[in-house]
């Protein structure tokens, strides 16, 4: 906003599929009429385990700007992070608010769902969930939401009483937030059309 003059034409959302064009002034003026967007289908989701420090927060961010429709906090067995009650509310506002910060910065007009954080076995009975781990097959639109685990890997009983379809995010180990971003981005870039998804091997 402090690179605004009056005059200037600029685009607001109302972050449920609205855009409009308006002249930037004391008060906004429209310019054009309101134009509605669809919402992206299938919504993509990426559930990750909590990380410390300010890590959630770039995920977040990252993920938004990816163009990722729903995103949460994850438990899990191995999780070393762990909100306290008192401390989720807050911790979960300052997420909500980097989201909405960077679906301004990135003029989505969906504004992403931020939940609350979800115990792993809540997460992996919706359908459409994946876990992302070594060895599984490519991400899919047929698996829409993935599961990221904390950097000690899914415990065993996880992996074994799951029953979900398990993704595979290349041959190096990555960070939780970095595996949650690559996720996101190879779905969000399959529903796009950016990438083609996976053939039939050879033979």
């Amino acid at each position: 906003m402090l690179r605004l003059r009056a005059g200037d034409v600029v685009t607001v959302s109302d972050g449920a599929g609205g855009r409009l064009e308006c002249r930037f002034g004391p008060a906004l003026e429209p310019v054009a009429e309101v134009v509605r967007v669809a919402r992206p289908s299938p919504p993509v989701t990426v559930a990750f385990a909590l990380v410390k420090g300010q890590r959630p927060e770039w995920a977040v961010q990252k993920l938004t700007e990816i163009g990722v429709d729903r995103i949460v906090p994850l438990v899990t067995a191995r999780s070393v992070v762990r909100w306290p009650a008192g401390e989720a509310g807050g911790q979960l506002a300052r997420l909500r608010r980097v989201a909405r910060e960077a679906a301004m910065q990135s003029r989505r007009v969906w504004l992403p769902v931020v939940d609350g954080v979800a115990p792993f076995a809540a997460l992996v009975a919706e359908p459409g969930a994946a876990l992302a781990h070594p060895g599984g097959g490519p991400p899919a639109l047929g698996h829409p939401m993935v599961l990221v685990g904390p950097e000690g890997g899914w415990d065993g009983a996880e992996l074994a009483g799951a029953g979900a379809a398990v993704v595979g995010l290349g041959p190096a180990v990555l960070r939780t937030e970095t595996a949650a971003v690559v996720a996101g981005a190879l779905l969000c870039a399959l529903r796009a059309g950016v990438v083609a998804a996976a053939g039939p091997g050879p033979g």
